[in-house]
């Protein structure tokens, strides 16, 4: 009897509009209480991550300067990570590495702590001092079947949307892991410096890794170097993932073959090409 009144009435109906009104009348009070309880929240995650067991530290964020120092940084979802040191002085960098080395997993270090300690104030390090920076990267870059879209195509449009932001009015951080890896090695070569030399105008910083090695003559006035490196003890590579200051020395990727138990054949033909190319290039340089 009581829901046939209700339904005649339309009670419930009335009801709802009646909340409905209600809660438009004290919009503004209803965000404010809910930006208060997750202000308190947010707040309380962040102490809480400040008390725990993992290291942290308070940033200090500087004035619009190609200045940046970080001691002690690490990734904070590895664990037992390897801390690194990185200074910034007027220059931006480029990384070289051998492979596995820990290139990749440094520049994501670098670009999550950037980020956090302009968010929740708070960085995975020792020390880290930067200026305020608005972040972009091209990481992981996948091909798109779909769309029809090569890897290469992909990376194109990717490094366009960064190139946009050269000149904008705030200072920029690129992240870059390779630039160009889908196309032929003279045109990747020349194609990233020209964009490396771009992103690097104003006070924009940009810390790129790469595998080509003559990057580093080209861009000596724009760009300190530093590397990653490895050392092999009882025929098996180790690496220490310290990222160290100046230019790569060593190469592993045949080496990794090698440890990879392929065919001696393919070691022995290979490690000929690049001793023929390498006297190939000192000749052609004298």
């Amino acid at each position: 009897m009581t829901e046939l009144i209700k339904a005649i009435l339309l009670i419930e109906v009335f009801t709802l509009y009646r909340i409905t009104r209600e809660l438009e009348n004290k919009k503004v009070s209803i965000q404010i209480l809910f930006d208060y309880i997750g202000s308190i929240d947010s707040s309380i995650s962040v102490a809480s991550l400040r008390a725990g067991k993992i290291n942290t530290c308070i940033p200090t964020l500087t004035s619009c300067s190609k200045e940046f120092h970080a001691k002690g940084i690490f990734h904070p979802l590895i664990e037992d990570c390897v801390k690194n040191d990185l200074l910034i002085k007027g220059k931006s960098i480029l990384i070289t590495g051998s492979n596995m080395s820990g290139k990749s997993t440094f520049l994501r270090t670098l670009a999550i702590n950037s980020i956090l300690s302009q968010t929740i104030h708070t960085c995975f390090a020792d020390e880290f001092t930067s200026p305020i920076l608005k972040q972009f990267s091209s990481i992981r870059i996948d091909d798109n079947l779909f769309d029809g879209k090569s890897y290469y195509f992909q990376e194109v449009n990717i490094m366009a949307s960064l190139l946009k932001q050269v000149e904008s009015l705030h200072q920029n951080l690129f992240i870059l892991d390779e630039v160009f890896k889908g196309t032929n090695t003279i045109e990747r070569i020349a194609s990233a410096k020209a964009i490396l030399s771009y992103l690097n105008r104003k006070e924009n910083i940009v810390v790129v890794s790469t595998h080509d090695i003559e990057l580093a003559d080209m861009l000596d006035n724009e760009y300190d170097l530093y590397h990653f490196t490895e050392t092999v003890e009882k025929n098996e590579l180790h690496f220490d993932h310290s990222i160290k200051a100046g230019q790569l020395r060593t190469r592993n990727a045949i080496k990794i073959l090698e440890l990879s138990n392929y065919p001696a054949d393919i070691i022995r033909e290979a490690r000929q090409i690049t001793t023929n190319l390498r006297t190939t290039k000192i000749l052609s340089e004298d």
